[in-house]
């Protein structure tokens, strides 16, 4: 067992820390103000090979494995959350699923595009009554000759302000629930599909967070992905891979918040003396990188076990679970040690503590987390 990263994982990860600093954290408090990443930053991204790092190269992908997937989107939300969770809305749930289920035509015509960043992909799967409970899924779907008619409603989107390429999810008979449903390859230029509005969020304010009016919209037969009724399947195998995802974005928020607090404890002086002298700031900063180090190892493995084919499940769910409850304890511990200031927007723990919140809930809450773990414990 070695915990070691590989060369090629330290070359990687200095690349992207190097690409960071130059590139996302001088400007990572703009993409908040603004609510919005900027379009350059965005296909920077993708000539790094941020946007494709697991997939094929066959494909325009940069043939890279999920660890290495794991160590991008880590690097990048150190400084940005919203960037973080860009490139992991993509690349996991909207390229992940065409990889695994898509036909070679499937993947051979939409694939490139998004790998190198021209196109942005989502996941069209939450409802303003199915969330947590998918199979409650009320966007249907019919058959009429060599197309598929959509209808129906989608909210909470990452990255659907995109207009790219979307993996939806539709049901043929709502009283299936579950059974009903499939999965479609969409681009959301199609005439019938609606932004009703992006969502002004309270956290990872740089993202489109959309909801979607769904009118009548055809989709060619082609765009089926895998077989019809096995659209369920596909998200749950999806969201597997995305937890990785989250898990990563929130472990790296977490750091960063940590490696600023740390700092700060270092230079701020009270009583005579750094705070970082203070026995209760060294009892804070001992538990942040105690949740750290813990989060980061499940994170790990998780990635680890998926790139091995092993059975994942849980591990994806413990991952996103207990980084997710990190970043959010470690940015408000990072808010306290830098006292009033912590609170002040000139301050980064600030914007960390607001992108934080949002890992417990998205990509399945951490109360479903638990429900993933309990049950296979109880088999």
């Amino acid at each position: 067992m070695n915990f070691e990263l590989s060369q090629d994982h330290k070359v990687l990860q200095d690349a992207v820390r190097d690409f960071v600093n130059k590139e996302i954290k001088p400007i990572a408090a703009q993409i908040d103000e603004e609510h919005h990443i900027p379009d350059a930053l965005v296909a920077k991204m993708g000539e790094m090979g941020f946007l494709g790092s697991y997939l094929p190269e066959e494909y325009g992908g940069a043939g890279m494995d999920m660890l290495s997937y794991a160590i991008v989107i880590e690097e990048v939300s150190k400084a940005c959350g919203s960037s973080g969770v860009l490139i992991s809305a993509h690349t996991s749930l909207a390229c992940g699923p065409i990889d695994t289920f898509g036909t070679e035509e499937q993947k051979k015509k939409w694939l490139p595009d998004l790998n190198t960043g021209r196109k942005i992909g989502c996941i069209l799967l939450t409802e303003p009554d199915a969330g947590s409970d998918a199979g409650a899924i009320t966007t249907t779907y019919r058959k009429e000759g060599n197309e598929y008619i959509v209808n129906g409603s989608k909210i909470f989107i990452t990255n659907g302000g995109y207009l790219g390429t979307g993996v939806l999810f539709a049901t043929s008979d709502k009283t299936l629930k579950h059974k009903g449903v499939s999965a479609f390859i969409i681009d959301l230029k199609t005439p019938g599909v609606s932004i009703l509005k992006n969502e002004n969020k309270m956290g990872i304010r740089g993202t489109y967070t959309t909801a979607f009016a769904l009118d009548d919209v055809r989709i060619p037969a082609e765009n089926l992905l895998g077989q019809e009724g096995k659209g369920f399947n596909i998200a749950m195998d999806t969201l597997n891979g995305g937890r990785v995802g989250i898990a990563s974005q929130a472990l790296g928020i977490a750091e960063g918040a940590f490696e600023r607090a740390l700092a700060y404890s270092k230079e701020r002086k009270q009583f005579g003396k750094t705070i970082s002298e203070l026995q209760a700031i060294q009892f804070k900063l001992a538990d942040m990188y105690a949740r750290i180090e813990t989060s980061k190892l499940i994170t790990y493995k998780a990635a680890w076990m998926k790139d091995a084919h092993l059975n994942y499940m849980v591990e994806s769910a413990l991952c996103k679970m207990l980084a997710s409850e990190t970043a959010t304890y470690v940015t408000k511990e990072a808010i306290q040690i830098h006292g009033g200031y912590g609170f002040i927007c000139d301050y980064e723990v600030e914007r960390m503590y607001r992108d934080a919140k949002i890992t417990e809930i998205y990509e399945g809450t951490n109360e479903v987390q638990r429900v993933v773990i309990s049950k296979a414990l109880l088999g």
